[in-house]
């Protein structure tokens, strides 16, 4: 698979160098795929979702997709062409903006909106310090003189998004899909309910209390001009009757995509299975991979994103 065959070679490495018991506890998930087709390109009518009532810790990576180095100029505005959004529920805020936490290399700011589909307000805490009624979470790092804003949190849906850091050519890029991880429900659209927050800056820990129970730990991993990792533990499984973790995008076109394809593969296999997002049917994998393989007219330098190394192991 284009900006993934490595990942071929180190799965198959993995599982020759795991224990044995850690072996046993690796997992394959079931993989669905509830897409719909749009006109409207700020739609996230690409919807797959991750099911196993044994998952308690699994990563996801946003790497820059293979072309990035050819993209001269980049396209991220939003396009409204064919899109009618009256009737969404819009509840009144004020606006409001805070820097949370902050050192000289990092920085997690909260904004308000003026308006918002959910009412709902929900606390974040940071040590002793604690905020409340955010409907954005922005992760910031200074990385070569400038702040990048790396990886966002939406409290009140409990949408994520994540991007590596710029290529040099470019110096920014998008953010594309959303990701959800917990006990995903449908109210309206996919969500989270998200009961409360809080934040470890020494570790560069999410904490998550869940309205439905259960909590999960979202550590920032890794983060360079490739790829941003996080390491996912839920407490306890969430459970076969519903998702543990969605991808939330947008397809119109080919050339008008977030996401075009769906890759994936099972634990030993050396091939990856891939197939348009509109024609995937679902599969059971042990990693999935959602991207494009040509550069798009919307968000052209959004990442790609990565599910994987489920495992039923607790941390």
């Amino acid at each position: 698979m284009p900006g993934w065959r490595e990942r071929i070679a180190a799965g198959l490495l993995l599982l020759a160098t795991l224990g044995t018991a850690a072996a046993r506890d690796m997992l394959a998930v079931d993989i669905v795929n509830e897409s719909e087709p749009t006109l409207c390109a700020e739609k996230d009518n690409v919807s797959v979702t991750l099911r196993s009532g044994e998952v308690r810790r699994f990563t996801i990576e946003a790497a820059h997709p293979a072309y990035i180095g050819t993209i001269v100029a980049d396209r991220w505005a939003p396009d409204f062409t064919h899109c009618d959004m009256a009737a969404d529920p819009a509840y009144p805020f004020e606006k409001r903006r805070l820097t949370i936490f902050e050192t000289e290399e990092w920085q997690l700011v909260g904004l308000t909106f003026p308006s918002f589909w959910r009412p709902n307000r929900v606390p974040v805490r940071v040590g002793a310090r604690q905020e409340s009624g955010f409907h954005l979470l922005q992760l910031w790092t200074r990385h070569e003189e400038r702040a990048e804003e790396v990886l966002v949190l939406y409290p009140a849906d409990g949408y994520w998004r994540a991007r590596p850091l710029p290529p040099k050519h470019l110096r920014w890029s998008a953010y594309g899909s959303s990701f959800l991880i917990g006990p995903v429900e449908t109210k309206g659209r996919p969500l989270v309910d998200i009961k409360g927050i809080a934040f470890d800056p020494q570790t560069r820990t999410f904490t998550l209390d869940f309205v439905r129970g259960g909590s999960a730990t979202v550590r920032l991993d890794k983060l360079d001009a490739e790829r941003i990792a996080l390491d996912v533990t839920l407490s306890p499984p969430v459970g076969a009757e519903r998702p543990f973790a969605a991808l939330r995008s947008m397809f119109v076109s080919e050339g008008n995509a977030d996401v075009a394809h769906i890759a994936w593969r099972d634990w030993g296999e050396a091939l990856w299975r891939r197939a348009g997002v509109m024609e995937f049917r679902g599969a059971r994998a042990a990693e999935l991979w959602a991207g494009r393989l040509v550069p798009s007219r919307h968000n052209t330098s959004a990442p790609d994103m990565r599910f994987g190394t489920f495992s039923a192991a607790p941390r």
